[in-house]
């Protein structure tokens, strides 16, 4: 009987033991089986990345760090979302994500990804706004880039923004930028005006930038700007109107695009808030968004007793030439006509030899001439 109680103590020992140990066993396992899966997830999550050349990633902005995973994933930047995005977690980068575009560099691996996009600096983009461009104008060129979003709210005022180039990141909203614009030229313009020269014709900033607009299309030399700026000063304070063709223009488009032919006389005669030609002063408003060259011009016009300026020869970067009685400008007009009229011959000679040119090219091609057949040896 005692016998039988021991046997049965050693049996339950025995029982207790076997499966103590298999439950180690598990255990032991379950930790080998972590242990690979952790080593698997590190060696991934260091391991080069799949791509081979540098390409970009945007980070929407609200996006989540599972949804950036996903998205890296189906792009083909990393191998496994999962992994990604634990081991993101677990050095806690989940929550520090930055919006907006990333240079990823070809191979980069999950750690190097998403340093960059939690520790680095979203990609700039430019949109330049040439000086003398409309507000029409600008809004048509921001609206047609295709890395910003969302509407312009309301067309801006006629000289209200200050061209130039104006970095953003891909996502920024068309509307951002124009506040950009417009703040910088509130700025440009408050240093301007409260540094300008004393007696100035012009009653507050406003009419600076009226001014300035006109400069601004007048001329593109920015080392002509101050001379211009003086004639139309000096006219205003001998009470001569401006007569500033680019006003009559501004008048007739409201500055949505060029008007693509010479002005007529009806309207030079027309009168409307603009004609400068018919209207004492400043016209009604700005005609373009002057740059800073135009508005220092204004605020620092050269100091001389011209009147009068016409184009000095047949492109505008011949710049202009001035006069400080009408009898002179006549007499620079007549030269500037001559000019012109040059310029039509020589470019008619050129049409007529080109058609020449094409009529025996042809013929001779007609004829059966392998010469014809050739294209003209490129000029050295």
């Amino acid at each position: 009987m005692a016998d039988r109680k021991k046997k049965n103590r050693r049996r339950s020992s025995n029982g207790f033991f076997e499966a103590l140990n298999g439950l180690l066993t598990l255990i032991l396992l379950a930790l080998l089986g972590v242990a690979g899966v952790f080593i698997y997830g590190v060696t991934v999550f260091n391991a080069e990345g799949p791509f081979d050349e540098d390409r970009s990633f945007v980070v929407e902005s609200g996006n989540v760090l599972g949804t950036v995973a996903s998205r890296l994933e189906e792009q083909g930047f990393i191998s496994n979302a999962d992994v990604f995005n634990y081991g993101s977690r677990l050095l806690r980068r989940g929550n520090d994500l930055r919006a907006g575009e990333f240079n990823i560099a070809a191979g980069s691996s999950m750690l190097d990804i998403i340093q960059e996009l939690t520790e680095g600096t979203p990609i700039q983009h430019q949109v330049v706004v040439p000086e003398g461009f409309t507000s029409w104008q600008v809004v048509e060129r921001v609206n047609a880039d295709p890395d910003l979003t969302g509407n312009i709210e309301v067309l801006p005022p006629e000289g209200s923004l200050l061209p130039g180039a104006y970095s953003y990141r891909r996502g920024d909203t068309r509307q951002s930028v124009i506040d950009a614009m417009t703040a910088a030229m509130d700025e440009a313009l408050a240093e301007i005006w409260a540094g300008r020269d004393e007696d100035l014709p012009i009653d507050d900033p406003a009419d600076l930038v009226i001014l300035a607009s006109i400069v601004e299309r007048e001329t593109g030399l920015a080392s002509e700007r101050p001379q211009v700026a003086a004639v139309f000063v000096n006219r205003l304070r001998v009470g001569m109107r401006l007569q500033s063709d680019p006003t009559i223009i501004y008048g007739i488009t409201l500055g949505q695009g060029a008007l693509g032919r010479g002005l007529r006389r009806s309207e030079i005669d027309q009168v409307t808030p603009y004609n400068t030609y018919q209207i004492d002063g400043l016209p009604a408003g700005p005609i373009a968004n002057p740059g800073i060259d135009s508005l220092r011009a204004v605020a620092h016009p050269d100091e001389h007793d011209y009147l009068y300026f016409v184009a000095k020869g047949a492109v505008p970067s011949d710049g202009h030439v001035f006069a400080e009685t009408y009898a002179e400008h006549q007499q620079n007009v007549a030269a500037y006509r001559e000019i012109e009229r040059q310029a039509a011959e020589d470019a008619a000679d050129a049409e007529a030899q080109a058609e020449m040119d094409a009529i025996e090219a042809e013929e001779a091609a007609e004829a059966g001439d392998p010469a014809a057949e050739e294209p003209a040896a490129e000029s050295q």
